[in-house]
């Protein structure tokens, strides 16, 4: 029986809404849709390039706390509020994971958690069995 293990961000949202930022259960961490939430709780200035940034470090920080890598991300979800910014957010992407070449989808969305919020991402990360 595997056992599930959890990360956080910090998120305000988190306790408000019942959730973890990621969940490891045996060699699969899932990552929940993380939004350009800074560590006191503000958005992150700026524009798409600068907050799928701050998405991505949350990411790859909370499979870090999971014994996981970037390299192990298999799959991820860009949401995406002007898909005008698809460039801009597929490069950040790129810089990120383009190592791992994960499956990836990026879709243009009506509205997010927050007004400000250009972008939100989701990940998973398989890791290999040793």
């Amino acid at each position: 029986m595997s056992t599930r293990q959890r990360a956080s961000s910090g998120s305000p949202y988190e306790d408000q809404f019942g959730f973890s930022r990621a969940v490891r259960v045996g060699g699969r961490i899932v990552v929940a849709g993380t939004g350009p939430i800074e560590d006191d709780g503000s958005t992150t200035p700026g524009g798409a390039a600068e907050q799928a940034a701050r998405c991505c470090e949350l990411i790859v920080r909370a499979i870090g706390q999971l014994g996981g890598s970037a390299r192990d991300v298999v799959r991820t979800r860009m949401f995406l509020t002007d898909i005008n910014q698809q460039d801009a957010v597929g490069a950040v992407h790129a810089q990120f994971f383009g190592e791992a070449r994960p499956a990836a989808t990026m879709v243009g969305v009506a509205a997010l958690c927050r007004s400000e919020w250009l972008v939100e991402i989701e990940a998973e990360a398989l890791m290999e069995s040793t």
